[in-house]
């Protein structure tokens, strides 16, 4: 696997070593179990997977490359690098200036920009319509284009069904720099349409078995189709890509909910469903696949030393930024097995009483009291978002075992796992 150069301030001297030993131990990454570094009096168990994916690395590389190679010259970017507030501030801190926020919205006049000006576009990538906007300016949008590969990979199959004469259904969420991309490139080959969720699904479903009337479509899916989409016509074969950081198994279960309809529908036998429903499958990233599989490795394995109820865990922490889809995910699955706390760093660990965290539900952060049990051990969930560095995770660990004066050293319980 390619190895990235990113700033050692991101990496972590317990979390790193952790990770390439169990990349060591299982290359084939076939093992999904946790990891335990027991320190006596609190547990910790880390997820197998997490943290810089690849496209994520490959993003950092090259914006911290920008920077050397352009001394003196201005440099913006077009958009958050990636969903992840350590990252983007120290971005910003080195002098780069962000001409977009998360939402599209203008935060500097194309006016301002000037052709000897750098450009860097984000891990998300950006819409055709940028791009252009870009190019017209006489910006090079290519030399710092960090678009992860596997987005540009559902780019490319988008492109690919479209040429065959199939609608793309895009699975993610409308107002999302990724979607927003993969929608504007996506519509150039092809009708295009966006599902956020299964809801979603299931009302498109209505207009392609004809059961809702055409002109309802445009008002209930405002916003999220391409120019001139016709839901009589353009319906009537499909294929679903998505959003890389959806859950795997959400994109997976609307795609099986629309080639079922599409079968009964048409009245289709297995062999025939092709006729009308694009396989797209090979378009799921593989990390976020591989962190999701972790998350649910994590939930269920069992804490305890006698194997019983494997549920058991007084909470979670999951770290990233709150703006980040996959980390959300990933406390979405926490959340329904236990207590789960969203934070961005250790900072947000006020105390050993106190811990602020991001209520995903109502969009805000608040403080729960009292999130350390009593008893001992306290055991502990951790993992995070493909967008977070493993340094962030790392003062996590520590800042909670300091709570535990009488816990063993991270060398011992590193050691343990070592030789275990």
């Amino acid at each position: 696997m390619k190895s990235f150069d990113i700033p050692d301030y991101y990496r972590s001297h317990i979390i790193t070593p952790l990770k390439e030993f169990r990349r060591q131990r299982d290359k084939l990454k076939r093992d999904f179990t946790p990891t335990l570094l027991d320190f006596g009096p609190i547990r910790v168990y880390i997820a197998r997977h997490f943290g810089f994916c690849y496209g994520v690395e490959n993003a950092v590389e090259i914006a911290y490359k920008a920077i050397a190679e352009n001394p003196g010259k201005r440099i913006f970017l077009l958009s958050e690098m990636i969903h992840n507030p350590d990252v983007n501030n120290d971005l910003q801190e080195r002098g780069v200036r962000f001409v977009l926020d998360t939402k599209g919205k203008q935060l500097i006049p194309w006016a301002d920009l000037h052709p000897n000006d750098v450009i860097i576009i984000p891990a998300f990538g950006t819409t055709l319509e940028t791009q252009r906007q870009l190019a017209s300016l006489g910006l090079d949008v290519e030399k710092y284009d960090t678009t992860c590969p596997f987005v540009e990979k559902v780019w490319n199959k988008a492109g690919q069904i479209g040429q065959k004469n199939y609608t793309v259904v895009v699975h993610g969420k409308p107002s999302h720099e990724e979607t927003r991309a993969t929608f504007s490139h996506s519509k150039e080959a092809a009708p295009t349409v966006v599902v956020k969720d299964m809801a979603q699904a299931k009302r498109l479903a209505k207009y392609i078995t004809g059961e809702l009337p055409s002109e309802k479509f445009y008002e209930e899916f405002a916003g999220q189709y391409s120019t001139n989409f016709d839901p009589i016509r353009d319906l009537q074969r499909i294929g679903v890509v998505n959003q890389t950081t959806m859950l795997a198994s959400d994109t997976q279960g609307i795609a099986d909910y629309l080639k079922q309809v599409m079968m009964l529908h048409y009245g289709l036998t297995v062999d025939e469903a092709d006729s009308r429903f694009a396989n797209t499958r090979d378009t799921l990233c593989y990390a976020t696949n591989d962190n999701q599989d972790a998350t649910y490795a994590l939930l269920n394995y069992p804490v305890h030393p006698d194997g019983a109820d494997p549920g058991r865990a007084d909470f979670a922490i999951v770290a990233g930024g709150y703006n980040s889809s996959n980390t959300a995910h990933i406390v979405e699955l926490c959340d329904e097995k236990l207590p789960t706390y969203f934070i961005e760093s250790e900072q947000k660990i006020l105390s050993d009483k106190l811990i602020r965290h991001f209520d995903e539900r109502n969009k805000q952060e608040v403080v729960t009291e009292n999130f350390l049990p009593e008893h001992r051990p306290v055991t502990v969930l951790l993992t995070c978002g493909a967008s977070c560095p493993d340094a962030v995770v790392e003062g996590i660990l520590l800042k909670l075992v300091s709570f535990f004066p009488n816990s063993l050293t991270v060398e011992e319980a590193m050691r343990n796992v070592v030789n275990a």
